[in-house]
Parts: structure tokens; C-alpha cells; sequence
């Protein structure tokens, strides 16, 4: 494993296939948390400013489009849609896509696990990335079809990572040291944290405040 920290300038993200017909089929984990991890993903890409591919099927096909609360959070990014199956990179554009990013670190999350983002993942190892797999912006059918795809993944050389953890890894980047942007994720995304950090700040404004004189 590459012990070099993911940066923003090294690594690419790749969003493959999250199509709303295939919501409602996911069992490996519950689809409110599915939906934030996605645009928290998403979104990390974007505040962070690291090269972004997004793919999905054809729209005009059962699966559909993009989940749309990952349309708003991607705003005019381009969706390059795909007529082949699984892996992505038998397509010519968005092979050319990751290619044009210049970045060899591709961390790529989608649906599913064991379809579309093994596949892709597969694919990339084989021409020549170092290959990430964010694991709970992923989902399957099964846990127990995710969690199998996962390991086949490790086995092939694919590195395990969450899209929280990213975005940490992100902000050591020197430039962001003293940016908002994981404090602005956290707000939206990451509630218990936001609700902890505020719980500290009024307990230290209480005990700064004189005590009451009868």
C-alpha cells in the first residue's frame, strides 16, 4: 500500500453508476446514510478541488438517471454516459477522462459493489492506477455481496478507504490547513460531531460565566 497521504493534487475521484433505479434494489446498507455518504463524497471532491469523473448508464434506460441529490451537490459537472456494462473502462470517453486528470490515484465509489464498482476497480488496476474503494459510499444487494466484493477488491490490490477519512487525509494538504472545509463538511454531513463540538463550546462558556448573586 502506498503510505503517501491522498491529496487533492494526486488523486482523482471517480463516481460510477448511481442511477435511482438501483436505490430502492441496495440492502447492504440503509439508503438515508447510502444518500449522505454519496454527495458527502461528492462534495468532499468538490470543496477540495480534486479532479471529479463522473459516469452512470444510459438515462433513458430502467436504471435512469443520477441520484438527484447528487446532481445538485455536483452542480455543472459533466456525466459521461456509458453503453457498455460493468467496467467503466471499456469506455473509450471516460477512459480518456481519468487519462486527461493526469492523477494515477483513482478513489472511486458507486453502485454496486459487486457490479459496476468491482469492475471498474478491476479495470483500473489492470491499466496501471493504484485503485481506492470507498467502502460506505458503495452498496449492494446484500451485505453479504458487498462485503465479498470488497475483499476481492483488497485481494486484487485495491485499497479500502471511508469518504470521511478522505476528506481528513484531504485537509492535511498544506493549503487547507486553516480551512473551514472539513469544519463545513462536518456540519452538514456529520451531525453527532457538529452537536459534540457546540455541547464543549457552551460548557466553556458556561463555566466562564459568573455565578448568579442573590
Amino acid at each position: 500500500m502506498n503510505l503517501a497521504p491522498l491529496s487533492p493534487d494526486n488523486s482523482t475521484v471517480v463516481l460510477v453508476d448511481y442511477a435511482v433505479g438501483f436505490a430502492n434494489l441496495l440492502r447492504s446498507h440503509d439508503l438515508r446514510d447510502h444518500l449522505a455518504n454519496v454527495v458527502g463524497l461528492a462534495t468532499t471532491a468538490r470543496l477540495y478541488g480534486a479532479p471529479l469523473v463522473v459516469t452512470n448508464g444510459e438515462a433513458s434506460k430502467p436504471s435512469g438517471p443520477l441520484y438527484p441529490e447528487l446532481l445538485a451537490a455536483l452542480g455543472d459537472q459533466e456525466v459521461i454516459e456509458r453503453k457498455t456494462a460493468f467496467n467503466s473502462f471499456l469506455d473509450e470517453r471516460f477512459a480518456a477522462a481519468v487519462k486527461a486528470t493526469g492523477n494515477n490515484r483513482l478513489v472511486i465509489g458507486g453502485i454496486a459493489t459487486d457490479g459496476c464498482v468491482l469492475q471498474t476497480a478491476l479495470g483500473a488496476v489492470r491499466e496501471g492506477y493504484e485503485a481506492y474503494v470507498v467502502v460506505d459510499a458503495t452498496a449492494s444487494t446484500s451485505k453479504e455481496a458487498h462485503d465479498m466484493a470488497v475483499q476481492r477488491m483488497i485481494m486484487a490490490g485495491v485499497t479500502p478507504v471511508t469518504w470521511w477519512s478522505l476528506a481528513a487525509e484531504y485537509q492535511l494538504e498544506p493549503r487547507f490547513a486553516d480551512s473551514p472545509v472539513r469544519t463545513r463538511l462536518m456540519s452538514q454531513f456529520q451531525p453527532a460531531m457538529t452537536m459534540g463540538g457546540r455541547t464543549f463550546f457552551a460548557g466553556v462558556d458556561l463555566g466562564r460565566t459568573p455565578a448568579a448573586t442573590k
